[in-house]
């Protein structure tokens, strides 16, 4: 049998997959299937390495996305996009998958055109609460289609659309509060406030904790994801926004957190102050934690303000939008859930009431079984 995932370009899109890599190989493993090769398609080359030392052979192709606005781009996009179906199609005839399995985005229409000319069954997966142009495309050709919010399902066939969640990772699980924190040199008994960007880290979010950095750390102990390519100028400026005050040990700033650094991450972490991607937010949730969500207000459809208000309404998580955050609203929404244990906890058990830690198992088998058929 021969899987074809198709999607990347962020950690949003690539971790998920790398997710479900794992739960195909333990799920062959129980049905004793022996046989099978898995393959990752995409215009990008981020999580390559990863996805080698799994065994799974990357394909790159080339692809083009589509602005909703006027730019020269979208013109030369087009000839990216014929010629990225023209490779997808190529490969699709060398390899021959018997399943793809496609979780949106630019990057992942070639191989959709692909599978719907050779009628390779197709399973899609969408991870945000309005799904994308190409998840759209694809859902009218795919027999298994799998949401991580309800209010996703609306888009799609209801006879072939199940809310499932979104692969999470089990290596980012597990672990005590008191090692994570003495692995990551958190020495103190302040509450610890996780912020996390995503994979390219989020300028708006390394902005407002720079300005408000003094009055975080007076009262906190900070876990700051930056991103790697924000990471040292991030530094350099705490260097001089702290100027040798002993408060600057209670500052930890990360560029990119492995799967090791993000279990201690969460594992240490009191609150998580992050983006409304979709995987993000069930991140969060599997570790029960309660959240502060700032969505990306650029993102395709708003759907990261569409994520985060369908968490919210749980009960585990507030929101503050992009557009409204300051040093001091930031500040006093912490101080408020913080002060709170009661508040803390009713958060943390609705966060885990929204996950769903067996989603990746669920997609797993589905997959096999439509490979098989």
């Amino acid at each position: 049998m021969r899987i074809l995932f198709a999607g990347g370009g962020t950690g949003g899109h690539f971790f998920p997959i790398l997710a479900l890599v794992r739960e195909i190989r333990r799920a062959a493993e129980e049905e004793r299937f022996s046989d099978f090769e898995l393959f990752y398609m995409s215009p990008d080359e981020f999580g390559y390495d990863l996805m080698e030392r799994e065994g799974v052979i990357p394909v790159k192709i080339s692809s083009g996305k589509w602005r909703n606005y006027f730019s020269i781009l979208n013109f030369l996009d087009m000839f990216r996009l014929a010629f990225g179906v023209w490779e997808a199609l190529w490969n699709f005839f060398l390899i021959v998958p018997d399943v793809v399995f496609v979780k949106g985005g630019y990057g992942s229409l070639p191989a959709v055109i692909a599978a719907v000319l050779f009628r390779i069954p197709i399973f899609v997966h969408e991870s945000d609460a309005v799904p994308g142009k190409v998840s759209r495309f694809a859902a009218r050709h795919a027999q298994r289609i799998a949401v991580a919010f309800e209010s996703a399902s609306e888009y799609f066939p209801k006879g072939k659309t199940a809310i499932i969640g979104i692969p999470i990772r089990k290596n980012i699980l597990g672990g005590r509060k008191e090692d994570a924190r003495a692995d990551l040199n958190v020495f103190s008994d302040l509450p610890a406030i996780g912020f996390i960007g995503g994979s390219q880290g989020a300028e708006k979010i390394n902005s407002v904790v720079l300005n408000a950095l003094r009055e975080l750390t007076a009262s906190y102990e900070i876990l700051h994801q930056t991103g790697e390519r924000h990471c040292d100028s991030v530094k350099k400026e705490a260097g001089i926004i702290f100027s040798g005050s002993p408060e600057s040990v209670r500052y930890h700033p990360f560029g990119f957190l492995d799967e090791d650094q993000t279990r201690m991450f969460y594992a240490a972490s009191d609150l998580i102050v992050s983006r409304a991607g979709g995987t993000a937010i069930y991140e969060i949730a599997l570790w029960g934690k309660p959240a502060i969500l700032i969505p990306l207000r650029a993102a395709m459809q708003d759907h990261q303000t569409k994520n985060a208000y369908e968490y919210a309404a749980q009960g585990a998580a507030h929101v503050i939008e992009e557009e409204n955050i300051t040093p001091h609203l930031l500040l006093a929404e912490i101080k408020k859930i913080i002060s709170n244990p009661e508040d803390l906890k009713k958060m943390s058990f609705a966060a885990q009431r929204f996950a769903k830690i067996d989603a990746g198992e669920v997609i797993a088998r589905e997959l096999l079984k439509l490979g098989i058929h």
